[in-house]
């Protein structure tokens, strides 16, 4: 069976070797039919500490690694969003 794959945002990254990612979907409301935005957090394993918060990442299923990481960061998919920083002028 292949392993599952999905991309979500980083939304925190306190832990050591651990992010907390967050994934988005959309669904059609069974009665009043309005698409609405459901979202999931998974806590993957991050080997290096390489990823913060605000960047997109693909994560892949993996073999329980703790009580609630079952999931490996693969690759960044984009960079976190820079702040505007304003000049005195």
């Amino acid at each position: 069976m292949p392993k599952r794959i999905l991309i979500g945002t980083v939304v925190s990254d306190k832990t050591d070797k651990t992010v907390v990612v967050k994934v988005e979907r959309k669904v059609k409301h069974p009665l009043y039919g309005k698409i609405i935005r459901r979202s999931k957090k998974y806590h993957a394993h991050d080997e290096d500490n390489a990823y913060k918060t605000g960047e997109t990442v693909r994560i892949e299923e993996t073999r329980p690694l703790s009580k609630l990481k079952n999931w490996t960061v693969v690759e960044r998919v984009t960079a976190g969003k820079t702040a505007a920083v304003e000049a005195d002028v």
